[in-house]
């Protein structure tokens, strides 16, 4: 059996796709729920928005979630302490709509701004801050924070080997890695996140802004990159992050990593 066969079982699809569940059910494939991305459902209409993430959970026939905690404004190494207490109420709060939803896997974006954070001051106050949330969550629950603004992995793989603990790992956004702000082709993300790797987000752009595209539309060498992270990490999990995901989809059809149904 080919390793890239493997690929499908730990293969999710983003609710930021309205057709997520259908095509999760189709093709026997996970969701990652991503309803509460923005924050402000989490104070308007909560119940009813997990009530939504409920039906869509159910409907994808899937047993396999992750839960994407809300970004905008939020950042985990704020010098600011009114923002850290805004980041941590808000990701405390995710954690716990996650559990209601049955859901014990977190992606959280590591927050890093260039030219505002220095890259000490990112990775000491992110330390800290990942120490105290997770003193403060179940013990089932694991956080995989995510790259977005980041240069290169470096820092965000010294946060995780500061807390140096098996519920905090990384995220690997291969989008936001192909992206200007990224000094480190995206292939080469992948070897140095290798031992604390514990998801990867995979969409495509053409090397500038993050467009979401469908896989194998960009400039990103997906192919070496989804293979590489088979090799070096076979724990690791994967969504595909597009409004669209059909594109993505036969596309890994098209080079053998899930097969059509």
């Amino acid at each position: 059996m080919s390793k890239r066969s493997g690929l499908k079982e730990k293969l999710h699809i983003s609710s930021i796709d309205e057709n997520c569940a259908a095509a999760a059910r189709a093709h026997g494939l996970g969701v990652e729920i991503a309803e509460f991305c923005w924050a402000y459902y989490i104070d308007n209409e909560r119940d009813a928005h997990i009530e939504n993430c409920r039906r869509m959970m159910a409907e994808s026939g899937s047993s396999s979630f992750w839960f994407h905690a809300p970004f905008a404004e939020l950042a985990a190494c704020a010098i600011d302490p009114r923002a850290r207490e805004l980041a941590m109420t808000r990701y405390l709060q995710s954690a716990e709509i996650a559990r209601e939803l049955g859901i014990d896997r977190l992606v959280i974006h590591g927050g890093y701004i260039p030219y505002v954070y220095y890259p000490v001051t990112y990775v000491d106050q992110s330390i800290a801050f990942w120490n105290e949330f997770l003193e403060k969550t179940p013990e089932e629950l694991v956080v995989a924070l995510e790259n977005v603004m980041e240069p290169s992995p470096e820092m965000l793989v010294q946060i995780a080997d500061g807390v140096d603990s098996p519920r905090l790992g990384l995220c690997l956004d291969i989008g936001h890695a192909n992206c200007i702000v990224s000094k480190t082709p995206p292939l080469d993300w992948v070897k140095p996140m290798a031992k604390r790797l514990f998801h990867v987000h995979i969409h495509d752009n053409i090397g500038e802004n993050d467009l979401h595209l469908p896989l194998g539309e960009g400039s990103i060498p997906v192919e070496s990159i989804l293979d590489a992270v088979l090799e070096l990490c076979p724990t690791a999990s994967f969504t595909i992050e597009n409004m669209y995901s059909a594109g993505s989809i036969e596309w890994l059809v098209k080079k053998g990593y899930i097969q059509k149904p």
